[in-house]
């Protein structure tokens, strides 16, 4: 339920921030779209976002055409990293095998330069 709640308000995080920030917004306008989803690796509990520099959406479950997945061993992983993300964090979670990067290595720094503006 707590990995639910995250992801949710993940989602609000992003949306407050494309209509508050401008750096956010011209990181976004560079991109022009980005899809990228979270989920557990048995999909228990997956949220994916859309964003264009106009909106984002945010959505349960993981669609196939997403640019990026991040997928978690467990919801207990994936709470512990996504309250204070960082490569680091990122980088030993893939180490450790408690994460697993679906998609492109490019599109997870162009994550990352979205995310320090939250």
């Amino acid at each position: 339920m707590k990995l639910k709640l995250m992801l949710w308000w993940l989602g609000v995080m992003l949306k407050r921030a494309r209509a508050r920030k401008t750096a956010f917004r011209d990181t976004l306008e560079k991109l022009q779209r980005f899809d990228w989803g979270v989920a557990t690796e048995d999909l228990s509990i997956a949220r994916h976002y859309r964003m264009t520099p106009q909106t984002i959406q945010s959505d349960v479950g993981l669609p196939v055409d997403l640019a990026l997945e991040l997928r978690f061993r467990d919801a207990d992983s994936a709470t512990r990293f996504l309250r204070k993300p960082s490569q680091r964090a990122f980088r030993e979670g893939l180490f450790k095998g408690q994460l697993r990067l679906v998609g492109d290595s490019r599109d997870l720094e162009r994550l990352q330069s979205l995310l320090k503006h939250l």
